[in-house]
């Protein structure tokens, strides 16, 4: 009966049963195979033995005939039991050894069985203890419990209407009850294991999918960042390009200098659009943000995007007054930069030609505020489409840094965008 231990097992993945099993497949016990095969569970089947189940079942057959044949030479031997009776007990013996081969199929119905049969047939004793084995291997212990109870519970009164012939009363009470108790544990030892393994199984398969999900999560969450960074970076560039691109399109007859000079825009805009897709792209492929390309903008940067807005016809008020803005975080500071450049993106698109202001005020300890304001427009301004994404992105931002963002439409019909960032 020893055979009945799972011994041990390779991980397993999260697909199916463990990589040892599929190759040494005859070594576990088809329950424990049944147990690790979700398909198996799923379509219903029954466990088919394997080469270490006939083994271990014909090992428990003889088993169970050796002791049935021992028994059989004591009832020969025992006065107190009539031939004929002893002849009973002999064929109820061999029928129950004969069943221990359905005690894969029907652990419960066969141990609830052979309790009455071993309390009226000597012969039947081994039976009745495999059978009591194979009920704690296979089923919780609730049944044991009840079973093996019931079991104990009747060795006095077995032994009290058929006396050991050899032994004493309570020796023979003893030794069956301590034997009993000790193949109801062993048999709940091998279920233990089992069920160890069956947990390792779930468990590695818990853990392949939490990975899974933090991939997941990860890729996502990077492609938010590099979709937030790309329209941060090309709007404002494109914008830029829309302009001028206009500019030239609505007055064909400007001067040379002035068209030159809106030509000149146009390429450097496209120029560094173009440096800023390779370095999204190269973040892409390297993995790190800070690791690749120019150096990310900071709030030393925001004179340059105001002067940049200025050249390409935006007119634009800053009003800084920030202690000591080189001691601001580079990651506060990039947020800020990065609100006024969606600011100032959007006051080109939407109220082209008015004077835009940009206040930046903070100090350590009490944060960093950020405010770009535009009057309304002058006039009818065609719709753009996809209008609201660049602020959903700067809450989104300004959030994660650990301020807030707020945007609305202003009394007079222009339109504020304000954002408080933490400087500690």
């Amino acid at each position: 009966m020893s055979g009945d231990d799972a011994g041990h097992a390779s991980p397993v993945p999260a697909g199916g049963t463990p990589a040892l099993v599929t190759g040494r497949r005859w070594f576990f016990p088809s329950a424990l195979l049944h147990e690790l095969d979700p398909d198996a569970a799923r379509a219903g089947r029954r466990p088919r033995r394997t080469a270490r189940d006939w083994i271990v079942d014909f090992s428990c057959f003889l088993l169970a005939v050796l002791v049935g044949a021992t028994a059989m030479e004591a009832l020969a031997d025992n006065p107190h039991v009539p031939p004929g009776l002893a002849a009973v007990d002999q064929v109820i013996g061999a029928l129950a050894c004969a069943a221990v081969w359905l005690r894969r199929r029907w652990p419960l119905g066969l141990a609830v069985a052979m309790t009455p049969l071993s309390l009226v047939s000597d012969t039947s004793g081994g039976a009745g203890l495999i059978a009591l084995f194979t009920l704690a291997v296979h089923r919780p212990f609730r049944y044991v419990a009840w079973v093996g109870g019931v079991n104990v519970a009747l060795v006095p009164l077995y032994y009290w209407v058929r006396p050991d012939a050899d032994l004493p009363y309570p020796v023979s009470v003893a030794f069956v009850v301590v034997l009993t108790v000790a193949i109801v544990g062993w048999g709940m030892f091998v279920r233990a294991k089992r069920q160890l393994m069956v947990s390792l199984r779930d468990r590695a398969r818990r853990a392949e999918t939490e990975a899974r999900l933090r991939a997941e999560q990860a890729q996502r969450l990077a492609r938010e960042a590099i979709a937030r960074e790309m329209h941060d970076v090309l709007a404002h560039r494109l914008t830029l390009l829309s302009v001028h691109a206009g500019a030239l399109e609505f007055r064909p007859d400007a001067p040379p200098a002035e068209t030159a000079r809106a030509a000149g825009v146009i390429r450097e805009s496209a120029h560094e659009a173009l440096q800023d897709l390779r370095e999204i792209i190269g973040v892409l492929r390297a993995g790190e943000a800070d690791d690749t390309g120019r150096p990310q903008p900071t709030l030393e940067a925001l004179e340059a995007l105001v002067a940049e807005s200025r050249e390409a016809g935006t007119k634009v008020a800053l009003d800084q007054r920030v202690e000591d803005s080189a001691a601001v975080p580079a990651s506060v500071g990039r947020t800020a930069y990065r609100i006024a450049q969606e600011g100032l993106t959007n006051a080109r698109k939407h109220a082209p030609g008015t004077e835009v202001t940009v206040t930046v005020t903070g100090a350590p300890g009490t944060g960093l505020t950020v405010r770009v304001h535009n009057p309304p427009p002058v006039g009818e301004v065609p719709h753009v489409p996809g209008s609201g994404q660049g602020l959903i992105g700067l809450t989104e931002r300004a959030t994660l840094a650990g301020g807030r963002l707020e945007h609305a439409h202003t009394p007079g019909g222009g339109f504020e965008v304000r954002a408080w960032l933490p400087w500690r």
